[in-house]
């Protein structure tokens, strides 16, 4: 399933979350924030990132919250493992580092948001809320980074040839996606577009259909190495 379909459609269901770390404390402290929340259950907890692929095949969670550095796995192969077997499942990352490596191989890894462990612990149930609900996770500061990292890619793959076929978007997908890739959510991507947030939505629903990828980060990803678009 991609983001053009959401993994629980009942606004009665709450939103299931796996919670990955290696630190207990802080799993602890996770835990007991989206506890307090009447639309969030927290349906899993592991230490590492093998024991939470196994989790995630058998619990099927709407959200995986996920440290970066982790024994035995870590969470950008977690990442790849998760959204191979549970592809609805969206994925935040948790780090202390901002780092451009290691937020890029996050997005390729397939995940939505990328939240610094210095965030505010009551700010952490809005950031489930909002990648559950199909919005990408990157704050003005990293979606910088995530734009240089972009240039730096598409620099390095300027010499080889394009894969074949390319999925042809239409103009204003195209415009879509630029926004994206900049780090606008889809209020700004509107308000900028003079258009209506659902429109927004299904335009980028479409994005994804005929990349046939799962997130807008990816369909950015995408595009640049193929040369649809260039992060100037």
């Amino acid at each position: 399933m991609t983001e053009s379909g959401e993994a629980r459609t009942s606004a009665s269901e709450p939103i299931r979350v796996l919670i990955v770390d290696d630190h207990e404390l802080i799993r602890r402290s996770l835990a007991l924030a989206l506890a307090a929340e009447p639309d969030i259950e927290v349906v899993g907890e592991a230490s590492d990132g093998q024991e939470a692929v196994e989790l995630a095949d058998r619990l099927m969670p709407d959200v995986a919250l996920m440290d970066v550095r982790m024994p035995r796995q870590d969470g950008i192969e977690a990442a790849k493992g998760i959204k191979a077997s549970v592809p609805s499942t969206r994925i935040i990352m948790l780090t202390v580092s901002d780092e451009e490596e290691d937020l890029f191989e996050a997005i390729k890894a397939g995940a939505t948001g990328y939240l610094l462990k210095d965030v505010q612990i009551n700010d952490v149930p809005a950031a489930v809320r909002g990648v559950h609900e199909g919005q990408s996770l990157i704050n003005p500061a990293m979606a910088a980074k995530l734009i240089s990292e972009f240039q730096n890619m598409s620099r390095k793959e300027s010499e080889r040839p394009p894969q074949l076929p390319v999925p042809r978007l239409t103009d204003r997908e195209m415009e879509v996606l630029r926004l994206v890739a900049k780090g606008l959510n889809n209020r700004e991507i509107a308000k900028q577009l003079f258009i209506s947030e659902n429109t927004v939505k299904n335009h980028v629903r479409n994005i994804l259909d005929k990349l046939q990828l799962h997130s807008r980060m990816e369909a950015v990803v995408y595009a640049v190495r193929e040369r649809m678009l260039e992060i100037t």
